[in-house]
């Protein structure tokens, strides 16, 4: 029994003894753990210090600013404005007082008082709201982008537990205006640090050229948090300020934008198309002051038809308006004699193939002078088979820019094709068929007619600026490329556009407007069949173009235009934009046309007359043909001019003499161009501000009033241009 007893005892202690072992053994495995844990870095492929650190810090993405773009008289084109998200909140945990519920409490109301803001079904909000289990919802693509009148009817309703997150979105304050030019940019939400970020992104146009230039960069703040994720008081942060992105300045004009817009609007009224397009540039440094498409879209909206530009982006059969470019190449090749003969009508080629004129009757045997008027066909070819061949074509299209891009700041941009090859191609092309261009290489190929022979790269930007310190970080300017053309070519092919849209019973007669001095070739295109060989024949299947200088004396624009399927084929729709247009820019620019026939029109550079007494300016003035003279104040000296001294004026021009009067008052601006009326009240210290497009209707502050420092008036501008 004794023997039992001490053996028992002893298996208790042998059992007490690996008990406190084991033990002892976990207790050394958990300080091991814990010194572990004290002095790695990395635990399991996980670095504590940078988990302690997510839980406890956060990171706020701090948003730059889109850029700008204006036009040229800087007016806000595309701009960020703030646009709404509508959350709805509903947890009843964060409602601490049912006095004033801070979530959404009746559901079914707030879906039928929401729904026709919205836009959307009773049902499809109640979905949103019938959610479980979370905290707070939103509502898909309808509750995003709200304006800021949205947010104040939806406010307006007082329900409870609706909130709204403000972010930015690009808006376009003329909407339908140069929509394809400047393009679109919309919003787009990204996911960084399981955060939303709300990014506005270019998509098309400058949107997207600039895109990067325009965005900016965005910063970022750093902070200790508490469990609430509110910031730590007395703790320090890392911040990166954001950098705005820049703002672009067009070189568009926006009242001859307008008057483009203008005529396209009129000609969608007049006849049916398939796209009319229309663009119009600076004769003298390539700067495209205007360019549209019909049909065209809202950018806030983006009801697009079609996503190119028509401008840059689908090249396109020409037609006759390359036969300037083609005689072009003969001159500048010494193988022209303009009154050299050819009999016109129908050219049968080596294999038999018959090119005719766009009047198979022909007019007999006429000069090349004479084709070149009447738009001929076999003219072309006969200058080609005598005197030229494909390879001297060719060099000389692409001298002018044709089959490369033209490199203006735009996406998409097409070089067109210059494909010929055999006799038959060659001749074609000669007159615009079997090749394609694009209306901005069209633009550039006419300058050297501006340019006493140069070609100018056609630009868009006039300046890209940095807002944050108004410091200008790129600056358009005129390109010259190369010589093309001698002043003899340059003065031969403005007087063959000037007979073709001024003569007698040329195919430009329809473009002719007695006193204007516009200048031009005409151009008729067949479409090419994309479902097999040749060409449509049906009546409306013809692209009719023109190409224009205007005026032909001291150029002042260069114009290019084109439609595609005028119903039944009736021109006269392109003949009026163009005319429209013509008629918009004389009275913009001061071109008053010279209505009787035969008035001379007078060309003088003014002096300066600074400190000259006014009788001794006038009598200068009215010596040398400009008596259109608006003195202001009752001076006897004149101390300001506009325009300024070495400015070429006519006698159809203003030239407005401030005097040495102490008590000059506001003038009377109105029915003065935008800017006239801006120019004259610059000159008298006072601030301008316009609104519209055009003349001056109004001004704010009426004419006799006395001038104070500081002073700024308000002009009101409308067209007020009849187009016969």
């Amino acid at each position: 029994m004794a023997k039992k007893k001490i053996k028992k005892k002893r298996n208790n202690v042998r059992y007490s003894t690996m008990i406190i072992i084991i033990a002892l053994f976990c207790f050394l495995l958990m300080i091991g753990r814990l010194l572990e844990l004290g002095l790695s870095s990395t635990i399991d492929g996980t670095n504590l210090k940078q988990l302690a650190s997510k839980r406890t810090t956060k990171t706020e993405i701090l948003t730059a600013k889109r850029g700008t773009i204006y036009s040229a008289n800087k007016d806000v084109l595309a701009q960020n404005v703030s646009s709404y998200k509508l959350i709805a909140y509903l947890s009843e945990k964060r409602t601490e007082n049912k006095k004033k519920p801070q979530h959404v409490v009746d559901k079914e109301k707030t879906a039928k008082e929401l729904a026709p803001i919205l836009e959307m079904e009773e049902a499809e909000i109640l979905k949103y709201l019938s959610k479980e289990n979370v905290y707070q919802t939103e509502f898909g693509s309808r509750g995003k982008g709200l304006t800021e009148l949205t947010k104040n009817k939806i406010e307006a309703l007082n329900l409870p537990g609706l909130d709204f997150i403000e972010s930015y979105q690009r808006y376009y304050p003329k909407g339908d205006f140069m929509s394809y030019t400047l393009g679109y940019a919309k919003n787009k939400t990204t996911i960084e640090n399981k955060e939303e970020k709300d990014t506005i992104i270019g998509e098309m146009g400058l949107e997207l050229y600039y895109d990067k230039i325009l965005k900016g960069e965005d910063g970022y703040v750093t902070y200790q948090k508490d469990l609430k994720g509110y910031k730590i008081a007395d703790t320090n942060e890392v911040r990166k300020d954001a950098v705005e992105g820049k703002d672009i300045y067009l070189t568009i004009d926006s009242n001859v934008q307008f008057f483009v817009e203008q005529a396209l609007h009129t000609a969608s009224e007049e006849s049916s198309f398939d796209w009319f397009t229309m663009v119009v540039a600076d004769a003298k440094t390539g700067k495209i002051l205007a360019m549209s498409t019909s049909p065209s879209f809202d950018p806030n909206k983006r009801d697009m038809t079609r996503y190119l530009d028509q401008t840059i982006s689908s090249p396109y059969e020409p037609g006759s308006t390359m036969k300037t470019f083609t005689y072009m190449a003969a001159m500048e090749n010494g193988v022209y004699d303009g009154n050299e003969t050819f009999y016109s009508g129908v050219y049968k080629t080596e294999d038999g193939t018959e090119i005719g004129d766009w009047n198979r009757n022909g007019w007999g045997t006429i000069s090349l002078d004479r084709g070149y008027a009447l738009s001929s066909n076999v003219g072309i070819i006969n200058l080609i088979n005598r005197h030229m061949n494909s390879a001297m074509l060719r060099q000389y299209f692409r001298k002018l820019g044709f089959g490369s891009k033209t490199g203006v700041s735009l996406p998409n941009e097409e070089g067109g094709k210059l494909g010929f090859k055999y006799e038959t191609e060659v001749y074609n092309a000669g007159f615009g068929q079997g090749i394609t261009t694009t209306p901005m290489q069209n633009i550039q190929a006419l300058t050297p007619l501006t340019n006493d022979g140069i070609l100018l790269k056609p630009y868009l930007v006039e300046k890209i600026v940095d807002p944050s310190n108004d410091k200008v970080i790129f600056e358009g300017k005129r390109k010259e490329i190369e010589r093309v053309a001698s002043t003899s070519t340059v003065e031969k092919i403005k007087s063959l556009m000037d007979d073709t849209v001024n003569g007698q019973g040329n195919t430009g007669s329809g473009y002719r407007m007695e006193g204007y001095g516009l200048i031009g070739k005409t151009g008729t295109a067949q479409i090419a069949n994309e479902n097999g060989g040749g060409y449509l024949k049906g009546e409306n299947d013809i692209i009719s173009s023109f190409s224009g200088i205007y005026p032909k004396e001291d150029p002042k624009v260069i114009i290019y235009t084109s439609v595609k399927r005028p119903a039944g084929g009736n021109q006269r729709v392109i003949w009026n934009a163009v005319k429209g247009l013509v008629v918009n820019l004389s009275k913009y620019y001061g071109y008053e046309p010279i209505e009787e026939k035969g008035e001379e029109l007078i060309e003088y550079y003014l002096s300066s007359y600074a400190n000259k007494k006014v009788d001794e300016v006038k009598q200068e003035l009215t010596a040398n043909g400009i008596s259109n003279q608006i003195i202001i104040g009752s001076g006897n000296k004149v101390i300001k001019q506009f325009p300024t001294k070495e400015t070429k004026v006519t006698n159809k021009d203003k030239v407005f003499l401030i005097t040495n009067d102490n008590n000059i008052t506001i003038p009377d601006v109105t029915n003065l161009s935008s800017k006239e009326a801006t120019s004259l009240l610059k000159l008298l210290g006072i601030k301008v501000k316009t609104e519209g497009n055009g003349y001056v209707t109004t001004q704010s502050i009426a004419s006799g009033t006395a001038i104070t420092e500081g002073m700024e008036i308000v002009l009101t501008l409308n067209p007020k241009f009849n187009i016969e």
